[in-house]
């Protein structure tokens, strides 16, 4: 990241110094366009979620289509979270102060938490009342704009080193386990342990999302986020230095096992060819070790930096579904949730019993979604185009 630091300073510049009538910057067509192919993957991750056999474990490295299948998914809690640092930064590049951007950070942190604990929670469940809750992305996503409202007020230099250092040094934490913080013990399972823990009155949470490699996921987008602003040129050739740098340190530590994720790869003398290489790609995702941030931050940098105009069709719908991203969230959860539940009513006698459906038949279902949901997403992102209320930056 250090040649992106290396660059003058403008979100501080433009924080303290630009007009309230500032002209805003337009749209970033390759943010939107990665943030919409990210989501089309999440929708099929969640398919396969309510569709799936349950039974099935999807980091199986001896079942090739379904791992894969898992793994492509892998590239949307990253994206997201390191694209609302990029969005955060951008943010105050349209004529906003530094105290508006604090203000934003904070209020829309606050506002995804909520949503998390109330409509996505539903979503997930269908449960109105619930004594368990999950913290999941957008829990982590709504914590990471939080501390971000803190670090803006720091050089950009220093937020890019905060974000590294909780990036690169978050496992050296793994020999510390929650027992070993006494009452704080739900603390560190917020902070960097996947575990249950008890909120009192009966109230359960599973800590799903652990922050710290998260906070320094967003941190490390808003450091970035000023390469984005450079000449055509300059951009793709930054971005794609710093992707190719981070698929190195990934492959370097993977295949020597030095640091960096907390369960070793399998040799392809002991599992063969195929399973030894897809070992190579199994990394831990709750919490996300280095390797897995690595892998999947890689290429999105040599994405963000390779990227040509998007002009077809097809990517425009893509970029559609990126522009509204809360929105598209929230209700692909009630639409896969419904269709499952119809499914499961209209099919088997038996009620407690889930789809199974093979592979080709969720990607099938994950289709259906997507066509569902693009006459939302495409008039409330037309909305979003014409109307500037400030309530419509929250969704």
């Amino acid at each position: 990241m250090s040649a992106s630091a290396s660059a003058p300073d403008s979100a501080q510049a433009s924080a303290s110094a630009a007009p309230a009538d500032a002209p805003a910057r337009p749209r970033l067509e390759r943010v939107d366009f990665l943030r919409g192919l990210v989501m089309l993957l999440m929708a099929l991750d969640h398919t396969r979620d309510f569709f799936g056999a349950g039974d099935a474990n999807p980091r199986d490295i001896t079942q090739p289509a379904l791992f894969l299948t898992r793994w492509i998914t892998h590239f949307c809690a990253p994206t997201f979270v390191f694209l609302a640092g990029v969005s955060a930064f951008l943010y105050a590049q349209r004529g906003r102060t530094r105290g508006e951007l604090t203000r934003f950070l904070l209020t829309r942190g606050l506002w995804l938490i909520v949503l998390e604990f109330t409509l996505v929670r539903i979503g997930w469940t269908l449960q109105v009342f619930s004594n368990f809750l999950v913290l999941q992305v957008i829990w982590a996503i709504g914590c990471a704009l939080i501390f971000l409202a803190l670090l803006v007020h720091l050089p950009r230099w220093a937020v890019a080193a905060v974000g590294l250092l909780l990036l690169a040094g978050h496992n050296l934490l793994d020999p510390l386990r929650a027992a070993d913080f006494g009452r704080w013990d739900w603390l560190w399972m917020i902070l960097h342990e996947s575990r249950v823990f008890p909120l009192g009155g009966g109230f359960r949470a599973l800590s799903m999302y652990p922050l710290l490699p998260w906070l320094g996921t967003a941190a490390v987008g808003y450091a970035f986020a000023p390469v984005l602003l450079r000449p055509a040129e300059e951009r793709r050739r930054v971005a794609l230095t710093l992707g190719a740098a981070t698929l190195a340190v990934f492959l370097v530590l993977r295949l020597t096992g030095l640091y960096g994720d907390p369960a070793p790869r399998v040799p392809i003398a002991e599992a063969g060819w195929s399973a030894g290489l897809l070992s190579i790609l199994n990394c831990e995702k709750y919490p996300p070790s280095l390797l897995f941030l690595c892998m999947t931050l890689g290429p999105l940098l040599l994405a963000l930096g390779a990227l040509p105009d998007l002009r077809s069709p097809l990517a425009r719908a893509v970029t559609t579904f990126g522009r509204v991203p809360m929105l598209f969230y929230v209700v692909h959860l009630y639409v896969i949730h419904v269709l499952a539940i119809a499914w499961v009513v209209a099919t088997t006698p038996d009620r407690t019993q889930g789809p199974a459906f093979p592979l080709p038949a969720i990607y099938a279902v994950t289709l259906l979604v997507l066509l569902l949901l693009y006459p939302l997403c495409h008039w409330f992102a037309a909305l979003k185009a014409r109307r500037k209320d400030a309530w419509l930056t929250y969704l």
